[in-house]
């Protein structure tokens, strides 16, 4: 099994989430290569300091190459809340499950129509890094409950 995560976040230096986020990839391992890759490009920049069609449009143009096979998952507040057994679920539905993160501005309806189901965190707002470690967390969780690991209890 994989399982990707793609996030509208800038590249920079290690950042503070960095280990634990390693952490929890490495301790994934046994139930799935889990792999995160940040985007943020020259155009998604310039089109933050636009307009917010124009900012969702560039989130979009960014993420629609990875979106293939498997099972596309979007990361909204106004996706469907669930618990950690129905999040395990999502799990199951592909050998290849991907997670979207949108930029500052979210995601358009275009970009929700190409993925396959809408979670959401709840209605707070959380930063990009922060949701990382969230999703990357409930990730792990997921794969515990699958695989009967006594993590999750």
């Amino acid at each position: 099994m994989k399982i990707n995560i793609y996030a509208i976040d800038k590249k920079g230096k290690r950042e503070i989430y960095d280990p634990i986020l390693d952490h929890y990839k490495k301790i994934s391992k046994p139930f799935a290569k889990v792999e995160i890759t940040n985007i943020f490009t020259n155009t998604i920049a310039k089109a933050q300091d636009s307009t917010v069609d124009i900012a969702q449009k560039s989130y979009t143009d960014a993420f629609e190459k990875f979106i293939k096979g498997g099972y596309n998952v979007a990361l909204d507040p106004n996706g469907v809340e669930v618990d950690s057994i129905k999040f395990s679920k999502l799990l199951e539905k592909s050998a290849n499950v991907s997670f979207f993160i949108g930029g500052a501005y979210g995601f358009n309806k275009e970009m929700l129509n190409m993925c396959d189901f809408k979670v959401s965190f709840g209605k707070i707002t959380m930063s990009h890094k922060l949701v990382k470690l969230v999703l990357m967390e409930q990730i792990y969780r997921g794969l515990t409950i699958l695989n009967n690991h006594p993590y999750h209890k």
